[in-house]
Order: C-alpha cells, then structure tokens, then sequence
C-alpha cells in the first residue's frame, strides 16, 4: 500500500467512526426526549432524527466501499452489490438535500412574524412533516431506479474514457437518450430543493436583521446580545444549510471533473468520497450545539 492511500484509508475510517458515532449519538438524545421526556420534544425533532439516519446511511455507504479498496481488496462487490450500495447511497443523498430543505423551510415559517402571510402555516406544519417524509422517500427511490439498470461491477481496472468509474463499479453504456433524460431529472431535482433550501435561508437572515435591529432599539446594548432560543437555533440551521451547499457544490465539482477526466484515478474517487461524507459528519456537531437535552440526557446518566 502506498503512503498515500494510507493517508486516505485514515481518513476515510476516521471519518466514518466519526460521523457515524456522533450521528447515532444525537439520535439517541432525540429517542430519550421522545420516550423519556415527551413534553421536551419539538415537532422539528422529528426532521432532526430522520436527517441523523439519513447521515448515517449515506456515510455508510459512500466509504466502505472506499475504504475497502484503500486497503487494497480487490473485487468487494459484485453486480448487485455495486446496485445495491449505489441505490442506496444515492438516493440517501437525495433525500440528505430534501430533509435540509424542509428543515430550512420548517424553520423560516416558525420565526415568519405573525403578520406575514407564512404565519397561518404554522398551525399545520406539524401534519406536514411525516407525508412530506414519504413523498421525499419515494420520489428519491423513483428517481434513482435508473441506476439500478445502468451501474454493473467493473472486472476490467484499466478503464478509460468518459462515464462513472467507481474502483468496484461502473455505469454500463445506455442510449444518449435515457442518460440525458436521468440528468435532466437529478438537475430539476437538486435544483428546486437547493432553490428551497436558499429561499428559506435568505428569509431566515432577513428576519434576523430586523429582529437585531428592533432589539438594538428597543433595549440596551447587554440585553440586545442576548439571543433567544429561537434565534439560536435559526443561526444553527442557517449553517447547516450553508454547509450544506458548500460541500454539495465542491462534491459535484469533483464528480464532473472525474465524470469527464479520461483517465480515473482511485485516490480521485477516495477524495470525492470524502467530500460527499463531510457534510453528514460535521451536520451532528451543529446540531449539538444548541440542544439542551444533551446535558440533561447526561445528568440523568
């Protein structure tokens, strides 16, 4: 094994360890809230949760397969198993984006002032979470069928030319015509939740301002700086969005350039891997931040 694949093999299982672990932990605390505390759950809890399992299956099966072939197994995954794992994992990814729209979405309704036109919303958000969760599970699943038909293992590791070269699978070569129309679909997919996600983070820190500047006005400048919890939690899910974006535009940068790029490179494909867990791995630490159930998980503990 070269010095450099060690380095990404690291890298790859820390990440994993990491990501997993915190994600699992933070599921935990929002169980105990559930079962144990009823009266401190929140309805946006359950967006929280379904986005840790969603972190959690998308870490999961977007490194093993790296990291397996960072230590230098050959033939991991046989046809199913490339369908299987990429099914998955995509549309894992799918639904990471949509969950963080609707928590974004969520989130700028709750703090709309109650003369906006948002504010009769928020009486029904709460019936919204759940049917919005299985529309988001089978328009993913509908959507990434198509992999399932085109994604085949790869025996040959000298492959060259244009197309998905994972270092165990491969897309098989379809019609132009299905390809661009699977395309076409990602696109308008991502797009509109990203548009979403946007919208509502736009929203959020316009409300903000005001509120910091009618705060500034109103009381003196030790109480302007103290922060409600509302607010807290709004900075939060304006992070996550932003982090979100961040990483979403850096992964699929790498996947057009290694899409394109006529020679593959696995270290290529263990960086792009890397990127596209960053964002379910850092997405618990920020939500930990401001839950106040932690501390008291611990103390009961």
């Amino acid at each position: 094994m070269f010095p450099g694949d060690r380095i990404l093999s690291f890298f790859l299982i820390a990440q994993v360890f990491i990501g997993v672990m915190a994600n699992l932990f933070l599921f935990m605390i929002y169980i105990y809230a559930f079962l144990i505390q009823p009266q401190l759950k929140k309805p946006i809890d359950s967006i929280f949760m379904h986005l840790t399992v969603v972190n959690i299956v998308t870490i999961m099966f977007q490194s093993i397969p790296d990291i397996m072939s960072s230590i230098g197994v050959k033939h991991f995954l046989n046809n199913a198993g490339c369908q299987t794992v990429f099914y998955i994992y995509r549309v894992s990814r799918g639904l990471s984006i949509c969950t963080t729209s609707l928590l974004s979405a969520f989130q700028a309704i709750s703090i709309s002032p109650s003369h906006s036109k948002w504010a009769r919303l928020k009486s029904k958000l709460s019936t919204w979470i759940f049917p919005s969760f299985l529309f988001f599970w089978i328009i993913n699943m509908l959507i990434y069928i198509h992999i399932i038909e085109t994604v085949r293992a790869k025996w040959n590791f000298t492959v060259v030319g244009h197309g998905f070269v994972h270092v165990y699978c491969q897309t098989r070569q379809s019609g132009d015509r299905h390809k661009g129309s699977f395309i076409s679909v990602i696109v308008t997919h991502d797009v509109l939740f990203l548009a979403l996600m946007i919208m509502s983070s736009l929203y959020m820190v316009w409300i903000l301002y005001r509120h910091h500047r009618r705060a500034r006005h109103l009381h003196s400048s030790s109480l302007s700086r103290q922060m409600s919890p509302e607010n807290r939690a709004t900075q939060t899910i304006l992070l996550l969005a932003f982090c979100f974006v961040f990483f979403y535009c850096c992964h699929n940068f790498m996947d057009i350039y290694s899409f394109y790029r006529p020679e593959k490179d696995s270290r290529m494909v263990g960086i792009t891997g890397i990127l596209s867990s960053c964002y379910p791995t850092f997405c618990p630490f920020l939500l930990m931040k401001n839950n106040k159930n932690i501390p008291k998980l611990i103390s009961s503990l």
